[in-house]
């Protein structure tokens, strides 16, 4: 990745390294000594959050404010009307979700991140994705491909079509008549459910498995893994077949593949039209 521009100031593969050093040890600090041995509160939608949390956002906003103070911070645990001021605000931003997979990690299951991307002028420009479990750092500049440990991945060729496919699936969340259909006529040969969406993405993005399907997610679950899906030569959309990708706090669908020709097989079979670009 070579040096670019996405927020008025330089950002480089020095500056990404280091960023995805501090997110290591934050990582290392704050999320392992407390995986699997945290109280766990319920939030008012019903979702789960810990202290982890709450000293992996304190953390990292501390330092990306002393690295970079002109760029505006929107983490997951933040009030609402303050996350909805930044989005509505034309200022670049960090957006984070501290510990995507919370329920995961309060049950010790090893799928869980930290995820962090940089959203401005309309786009989301940088991403980093990390999994301390496995030491798994997915990172993504806009227009200069993804990594995965810094090292470059996708885009992927088409190795099956959908009645050969692996699927990740989130059915919680998708409407009634379509998990139905999904269970009655199911398309692929296997399906999983893992329970982080930066991280299905990543691994959409890295061709471990082929679709995916979410029909709920928040601008800070999706930001940074999406990059990651599209800088890997992935491709998404949301149920209605919008762009994925939205500047608020309204949450999202996604429908994803890591090869384009499955995309569309997949969109097709879900009945989402395709916009044309």
């Amino acid at each position: 990745m070579t040096e670019t521009n996405t927020t008025g100031m330089p950002l480089n593969q020095r500056q990404l390294d280091a960023l995805a050093d501090q997110i290591r040890e934050v990582a290392r600090a704050e999320l392992m000594p407390r995986f699997s041995n945290v109280r766990r509160d319920e939030k008012q939608d019903g979702s789960f959050v810990t202290e982890a949390d709450f000293l992996v956002q304190r953390n990292l906003s501390a330092w990306l404010a002393e690295q970079w103070p002109d760029i505006g911070f929107l983490g997951e645990e933040m009030e609402s009307s303050k996350q909805r001021a930044l989005l509505d605000s034309e200022c670049p931003i960090w957006c984070l979700d501290p510990l995507d997979g919370t329920t995961n990690f309060v049950s010790d299951i090893p799928y869980f991140c930290i995820s962090l991307a940089l959203v401005a002028r309309g786009k989301v420009r940088l991403a980093i994705v990390y999994d301390p479990n496995r030491d798994e750092c997915f990172s993504a500049i806009r227009g200069e491909g993804a990594c995965l440990n810094g090292k470059p991945i996708g885009p992927h060729a088409c190795r099956t079509g959908l009645a050969g496919s692996t699927a990740l699936v989130d059915f919680k969340r998708l409407p009634k008549a379509l998990s139905t259909r999904l269970v009655t006529e199911t398309p692929y040969t296997s399906q999983r459910s893992f329970g982080s969406v930066a991280l299905d993405l990543c691994w959409i993005a890295a061709g471990r498995c082929d679709v995916y399907l979410h029909g709920r997610s928040n601008i800070w679950d999706y930001a940074a893994g999406m990059l990651v899906l599209e800088e890997s030569g992935g491709s998404a959309c949301t149920l209605d077949g919008e762009t994925v990708f939205s500047r608020g706090l309204r949450p999202r669908s996604i429908v994803a593949a890591a090869q384009s020709s499955l995309y569309r097989e997949w969109c097709d079979w879900l009945g989402v039209r395709l916009s044309p670009r």
